[in-house]
């Protein structure tokens, strides 16, 4: 990925180095994309249900009054790894804004913080264990950069661009919830029961990747040969059934949260191919 050129953001809060913050957990959520690296191959030996994979902590509720709000250093890191967070971050924010104007709206972007082993969120607790989530009540993006070393190690999902899915996988869950289809989501599952509740999840959780991969259509032009193809590897490498058949030998489809690896790929693949939001509406497929 040709990122050297992009315009960096200024949305970018540096907590690095400022330490873990305060106890308490997540509310109502789950795991981040991290959680299936760090969590998820030890979940089935400890009895820890590790169901949701990706991005978990999108289906929060509510707030954590609770936890006490950290303020790091604004505007985009000097240190290669923030460069390159902003660098992607900027071109999301360049895209969604087109998109949305185009549509006769404002896009509002998300604040992405960096952080290390731990810090506070609007949704509890953030670690670095949990890998990145967005947090909805406070329309953030969180992300411990080592995340990226874990892919590569634990996964083979290596390279520039396997990160910027990401990154644009997070940021497409923060367009459905300005588009008020998390709040709807989330609404409904507390309705349904637990297999409607997950294929509700995974729906939601296929979108973001089809908005990743809207994201990276427009985004062609920084885009180097093999980048979508480590996109696929990494969409690949996290699906349930993949992640399952490592971890406890079969694969249980009701227990699916985010997709299988073959959904993830077409879904991501349906997105950049398109390049259109209207492509994404994973709510209406009869087929995922």
């Amino acid at each position: 990925m040709r990122w050297g050129d992009l315009r960096r953001s200024g949305n970018i809060e540096d907590r690095r180095g400022m330490g873990g913050g305060g106890g308490g957990g997540f509310r109502g959520g789950g795991l981040g994309i991290g959680g299936l690296i760090i969590v998820g191959l030890l979940a089935w030996a400890t009895g820890i249900d590790p169901r949701i994979i990706l991005g978990g902590l999108e289906m929060v509720q509510g707030n954590n009054p609770g936890m006490t709000q950290q303020e790091g250093k604004q505007g985009a890191p000097s240190d290669e790894s923030g460069q390159f967070v902003s660098a992607v971050l900027g071109s999301t924010e360049d895209v969604w804004q087109q998109i949305f104007q185009q549509n006769g709206q404002s896009y509002r972007a998300p604040r992405l913080v960096l952080f290390e082993n731990a810090t506070p969120s609007a949704c509890g607790l953030g670690q670095a264990a949990m890998g990145p989530f967005y947090c909805p009540p406070d329309q953030r993006v969180y992300l411990d950069t080592g995340f990226f070393k874990e892919m590569e190690r634990r996964f083979n999902a290596a390279g520039d661009f396997a990160a910027a899915y990401v990154v644009a996988h997070e940021v497409g869950h923060h367009v459905q919830n300005l588009m008020g289809i998390m709040e709807r989501v989330q609404q409904e599952r507390q309705r349904v029961s637990r297999t409607q509740s997950n294929e509700l999840s995974v729906r939601t959780e296929l979108q973001a990747d089809c908005f990743a991969g809207v994201w990276a259509h427009h985004a062609k032009t920084s885009l180097e040969p093999g980048d979508i193809e480590e996109a696929i590897n990494a969409a690949t490498a996290i699906g349930d059934d993949k992640i399952q058949k490592q971890t406890q030998g079969t694969v249980v489809p009701d227990s699916f949260t985010h997709g299988s690896s073959a959904q993830r790929v077409r879904w991501f693949k349906t997105g950049f191919e398109s390049g259109q939001v209207k492509s994404c509406n994973t709510f209406a497929a009869q087929s995922l």
